[in-house]
Protein backbone atom coordinates (compact mmCIF):
# COMPACT_ATOMS: atom_id res chain seq x y z
CA UNK A 1 0.00 0.00 0.00
CA UNK A 2 1.05 3.59 -0.55
CA UNK A 3 2.12 4.36 3.03
CA UNK A 4 4.74 1.60 2.89
CA UNK A 5 6.63 3.29 0.04
CA UNK A 6 9.87 4.82 1.18
CA UNK A 7 12.25 4.92 -1.76
CA UNK A 8 11.53 5.95 -5.35
CA UNK A 9 7.96 7.10 -4.74
CA UNK A 10 9.05 8.93 -1.63
CA UNK A 11 11.99 10.61 -3.35
CA UNK A 12 10.47 11.68 -6.68
CA UNK A 13 9.12 14.97 -5.32
CA UNK A 14 12.56 15.88 -3.97
CA UNK A 15 14.28 14.85 -7.19
CA UNK A 16 11.96 17.15 -9.10
CA UNK A 17 12.66 19.97 -6.65
CA UNK A 18 16.39 19.39 -7.13
CA UNK A 19 15.97 19.47 -10.95
CA UNK A 20 17.47 16.00 -11.29
CA UNK A 21 17.06 14.17 -14.58
CA UNK A 22 14.31 11.57 -14.40
CA UNK A 23 13.12 9.43 -17.29
CA UNK A 24 9.71 7.84 -17.39
CA UNK A 25 7.30 6.38 -19.90
CA UNK A 26 3.58 6.00 -20.61
CA UNK A 27 1.31 3.04 -19.91
CA UNK A 28 -1.78 2.89 -22.13
CA UNK A 29 -2.60 -0.82 -21.91
CA UNK A 30 -4.58 -1.93 -18.88
CA UNK A 31 -2.87 -5.24 -18.12
CA UNK A 32 -0.79 -5.19 -14.89
CA UNK A 33 1.97 -7.25 -16.51
CA UNK A 34 2.69 -4.38 -18.91
CA UNK A 35 3.15 -1.98 -16.01
CA UNK A 36 5.19 -4.53 -14.07
CA UNK A 37 7.55 -5.17 -16.99
CA UNK A 38 8.10 -1.47 -17.66
CA UNK A 39 8.52 -0.66 -13.96
CA UNK A 40 11.05 -3.44 -13.49
CA UNK A 41 13.02 -2.10 -16.47
CA UNK A 42 14.08 0.82 -14.30
CA UNK A 43 12.03 3.85 -15.33
CA UNK A 44 12.08 6.59 -12.70
CA UNK A 45 8.29 6.95 -13.00
CA UNK A 46 5.46 5.78 -15.20
CA UNK A 47 2.40 7.69 -16.35
CA UNK A 48 -0.85 5.76 -16.45
CA UNK A 49 -2.65 7.46 -19.30
CA UNK A 50 -6.33 7.77 -18.44
CA UNK A 51 -6.76 10.62 -20.93
CA UNK A 52 -5.96 8.92 -24.23
CA UNK A 53 -6.58 5.24 -23.51
CA UNK A 54 -9.40 2.86 -22.59
CA UNK A 55 -8.04 2.28 -19.08
CA UNK A 56 -10.74 2.31 -16.40
CA UNK A 57 -10.45 3.25 -12.72
CA UNK A 58 -10.37 -0.35 -11.48
CA UNK A 59 -7.52 -1.04 -13.92
CA UNK A 60 -5.68 2.05 -12.71
CA UNK A 61 -5.54 0.60 -9.20
CA UNK A 62 -4.23 -2.73 -10.51
CA UNK A 63 -1.56 -0.94 -12.54
CA UNK A 64 -0.52 1.10 -9.49
CA UNK A 65 -0.28 -2.09 -7.45
CA UNK A 66 1.99 -3.62 -10.08
CA UNK A 67 4.20 -0.51 -10.10
CA UNK A 68 4.32 -0.44 -6.31
CA UNK A 69 5.64 -3.99 -6.39
CA UNK A 70 8.58 -2.73 -8.45
CA UNK A 71 9.03 0.49 -6.43
CA UNK A 72 8.11 2.71 -9.38
CA UNK A 73 6.17 5.95 -8.81
CA UNK A 74 2.79 5.98 -10.57
CA UNK A 75 1.55 9.27 -12.00
CA UNK A 76 -1.95 9.22 -13.46
CA UNK A 77 -2.73 11.51 -16.37
CA UNK A 78 -6.40 12.30 -15.88
CA UNK A 79 -8.87 13.42 -18.53
CA UNK A 80 -9.44 16.90 -17.10
CA UNK A 81 -8.75 19.09 -14.08
CA UNK A 82 -11.55 17.39 -12.16
CA UNK A 83 -11.68 17.14 -8.36
CA UNK A 84 -13.46 13.79 -8.36
CA UNK A 85 -11.05 12.17 -10.81
CA UNK A 86 -8.01 13.38 -8.88
CA UNK A 87 -9.49 12.26 -5.57
CA UNK A 88 -10.23 8.77 -6.87
CA UNK A 89 -6.86 8.08 -8.49
CA UNK A 90 -5.02 9.43 -5.45
CA UNK A 91 -7.16 7.16 -3.27
CA UNK A 92 -6.05 4.25 -5.48
CA UNK A 93 -2.52 4.98 -4.32
CA UNK A 94 -1.08 7.13 -7.10
CA UNK A 95 2.12 9.02 -6.35
CA UNK A 96 0.63 11.98 -8.15
CA UNK A 97 -1.34 13.34 -11.05
CA UNK A 98 -0.59 14.85 -14.43
CA UNK A 99 -3.24 17.46 -15.21
CA UNK A 100 -3.99 18.42 -18.84
CA UNK A 101 -4.77 21.88 -20.18
CA UNK A 102 -3.50 23.95 -17.29
CA UNK A 103 -3.82 27.33 -18.97
CA UNK A 104 -3.69 29.83 -16.11
CA UNK A 105 -2.74 30.19 -12.46
CA UNK A 106 -6.30 29.39 -11.36
CA UNK A 107 -6.11 26.04 -13.19
CA UNK A 108 -2.82 25.22 -11.46
CA UNK A 109 -4.22 26.23 -8.06
CA UNK A 110 -7.24 23.98 -8.63
CA UNK A 111 -5.03 21.00 -9.54
CA UNK A 112 -3.01 21.39 -6.35
CA UNK A 113 -6.13 21.91 -4.25
CA UNK A 114 -7.80 18.79 -5.66
CA UNK A 115 -4.74 16.70 -4.74
CA UNK A 116 -4.35 17.65 -1.07
CA UNK A 117 -6.58 17.43 1.98
CA UNK A 118 -7.50 20.58 3.92
CA UNK A 119 -6.02 22.91 4.98
CA UNK A 120 -3.62 22.74 2.03
CA UNK A 121 -6.35 21.69 -0.39
CA UNK A 122 -9.97 20.68 -0.74
CA UNK A 123 -9.74 16.96 -1.50
CA UNK A 124 -12.43 14.87 0.13
CA UNK A 125 -11.25 12.42 2.77
CA UNK A 126 -11.98 8.72 2.41
CA UNK A 127 -10.47 5.37 3.35
CA UNK A 128 -9.23 3.40 0.37
CA UNK A 129 -6.06 1.68 -0.77
CA UNK A 130 -3.86 4.76 -0.39
CA UNK A 131 -4.76 5.02 3.28
CA UNK A 132 -4.19 1.31 3.93
CA UNK A 133 -7.97 0.83 3.77
CA UNK A 134 -8.15 2.84 6.99
CA UNK A 135 -5.32 1.21 8.94
CA UNK A 136 -2.69 3.68 7.74
CA UNK A 137 -4.52 7.00 7.55
CA UNK A 138 -2.11 8.98 9.72
CA UNK A 139 0.89 7.59 7.84
CA UNK A 140 -0.76 8.58 4.56
CA UNK A 141 -1.30 12.13 5.82
CA UNK A 142 2.43 12.47 6.41
CA UNK A 143 3.28 10.81 3.11
CA UNK A 144 0.92 13.01 1.10
CA UNK A 145 2.22 16.28 2.48
CA UNK A 146 5.84 15.31 1.81
CA UNK A 147 5.69 13.22 -1.34
CA UNK A 148 2.56 13.74 -3.48
CA UNK A 149 3.38 15.11 -6.94
CA UNK A 150 1.43 17.51 -9.17
CA UNK A 151 2.54 17.81 -12.80
CA UNK A 152 0.85 20.43 -15.00
CA UNK A 153 0.58 20.06 -18.75
CA UNK A 154 1.42 23.12 -20.82
CA UNK A 155 -0.33 22.47 -24.11
CA UNK A 156 -2.19 25.61 -25.15
CA UNK A 157 -1.15 29.03 -26.36
CA UNK A 158 -2.92 30.59 -23.37
CA UNK A 159 -0.70 28.56 -21.05
CA UNK A 160 2.38 29.93 -22.81
CA UNK A 161 1.14 33.48 -22.24
CA UNK A 162 0.46 32.71 -18.58
CA UNK A 163 3.47 30.49 -17.93
CA UNK A 164 5.10 32.68 -15.28
CA UNK A 165 1.91 32.80 -13.23
CA UNK A 166 1.34 29.05 -13.61
CA UNK A 167 4.82 28.10 -12.47
CA UNK A 168 4.59 30.49 -9.51
CA UNK A 169 1.75 28.49 -7.95
CA UNK A 170 2.90 26.68 -4.78
CA UNK A 171 2.46 22.92 -5.02
CA UNK A 172 3.25 22.61 -8.73
CA UNK A 173 6.16 20.16 -8.80
CA UNK A 174 6.86 19.91 -12.52
CA UNK A 175 5.50 20.66 -15.95
CA UNK A 176 5.43 18.82 -19.24
CA UNK A 177 4.80 20.37 -22.64
CA UNK A 178 2.21 18.88 -25.00
CA UNK A 179 3.51 20.00 -28.41
CA UNK A 180 0.68 18.56 -30.50
CA UNK A 181 -2.14 20.25 -28.60
CA UNK A 182 -0.03 23.38 -28.40
CA UNK A 183 0.42 23.44 -32.16
CA UNK A 184 -3.33 22.89 -32.63
CA UNK A 185 -4.15 25.81 -30.35
CA UNK A 186 -1.89 27.96 -32.52
CA UNK A 187 -3.80 27.01 -35.67
CA UNK A 188 -1.24 24.57 -37.04
CA UNK A 189 -2.16 21.12 -35.70
CA UNK A 190 0.69 18.64 -35.82
CA UNK A 191 3.24 21.17 -37.07
CA UNK A 192 5.37 20.82 -33.97
CA UNK A 193 8.54 21.82 -35.85
CA UNK A 194 7.06 25.14 -37.01
CA UNK A 195 9.23 28.05 -35.81
CA UNK A 196 6.32 29.66 -33.95
CA UNK A 197 5.61 26.43 -32.05
CA UNK A 198 9.28 25.98 -31.25
CA UNK A 199 9.47 29.58 -30.03
CA UNK A 200 6.53 28.94 -27.71
CA UNK A 201 8.21 25.80 -26.36
CA UNK A 202 11.42 27.75 -25.81
CA UNK A 203 9.48 30.38 -23.83
CA UNK A 204 8.09 27.69 -21.56
CA UNK A 205 11.51 26.13 -21.07
CA UNK A 206 13.03 29.52 -20.20
CA UNK A 207 10.27 30.18 -17.67
CA UNK A 208 10.90 26.80 -16.08
CA UNK A 209 14.55 27.69 -15.58
CA UNK A 210 13.64 31.11 -14.20
CA UNK A 211 11.19 29.65 -11.69
CA UNK A 212 13.38 26.62 -10.94
CA UNK A 213 10.61 24.26 -11.98
CA UNK A 214 11.58 20.96 -13.54
CA UNK A 215 10.06 20.46 -16.97
CA UNK A 216 10.19 18.27 -20.01
CA UNK A 217 8.59 16.76 -23.04
CA UNK A 218 7.22 13.39 -24.05
CA UNK A 219 9.26 11.77 -26.86
CA UNK A 220 6.49 9.63 -28.30
CA UNK A 221 8.52 7.52 -30.70
CA UNK A 222 11.26 5.37 -29.09
CA UNK A 223 13.97 7.63 -30.49
CA UNK A 224 16.99 7.78 -28.19
CA UNK A 225 18.72 10.52 -30.19
CA UNK A 226 15.68 12.78 -29.86
CA UNK A 227 15.66 12.15 -26.13
CA UNK A 228 19.38 12.93 -25.84
CA UNK A 229 18.91 16.20 -27.71
CA UNK A 230 16.18 17.39 -25.38
CA UNK A 231 18.16 16.42 -22.30
CA UNK A 232 21.14 18.35 -23.68
CA UNK A 233 18.80 21.33 -24.11
CA UNK A 234 18.08 21.34 -20.38
CA UNK A 235 14.90 19.31 -19.98
CA UNK A 236 14.91 17.10 -16.90
CA UNK A 237 11.43 15.52 -16.69
CA UNK A 238 11.50 13.34 -19.76
CA UNK A 239 8.93 10.87 -21.05
CA UNK A 240 10.38 8.19 -23.31
CA UNK A 241 7.78 6.64 -25.62
CA UNK A 242 4.90 4.43 -24.45
CA UNK A 243 4.06 0.77 -24.20
CA UNK A 244 2.36 0.43 -27.59
CA UNK A 245 5.01 2.36 -29.54
CA UNK A 246 7.89 0.48 -27.91
CA UNK A 247 6.20 -2.83 -28.72
CA UNK A 248 5.28 -1.85 -32.27
CA UNK A 249 8.61 -0.21 -33.17
CA UNK A 250 10.71 -3.08 -31.86
CA UNK A 251 8.59 -5.71 -33.55
CA UNK A 252 8.71 -3.91 -36.89
CA UNK A 253 12.43 -3.18 -36.70
CA UNK A 254 13.47 -6.68 -35.71
CA UNK A 255 11.12 -8.40 -38.13
CA UNK A 256 12.23 -6.09 -40.95
CA UNK A 257 15.87 -6.98 -40.32
CA UNK A 258 15.04 -10.69 -40.15
CA UNK A 259 13.07 -10.57 -43.43
CA UNK A 260 15.84 -8.61 -45.15
CA UNK A 261 18.53 -11.04 -44.02
CA UNK A 262 16.61 -14.06 -45.23
CA UNK A 263 14.98 -12.58 -48.33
Amino acid sequence: MRVDKHSKAASLKQRLADNELTIGSWVTLGHPSIAEIMASAGFDWLVIDAEHSAIELSEIQLLIQAMDGQDCPAIVRITSNDANQIKRVMDCGATGVMVPMVNCAADAEAAVSHTYYPPKGTRGVGLARAQGYGAGFQEYLKWMDNHAVVVVMIEHKDAVENIDEILSVPGVDAFIIGPYDLSASMGMPGEVSHPDVQDAISRVCAAGLAHKKTGGLHVVEPDKDALYGLIDSGYRFMGYSLDTRILDANCRQDLGEIRQRHA
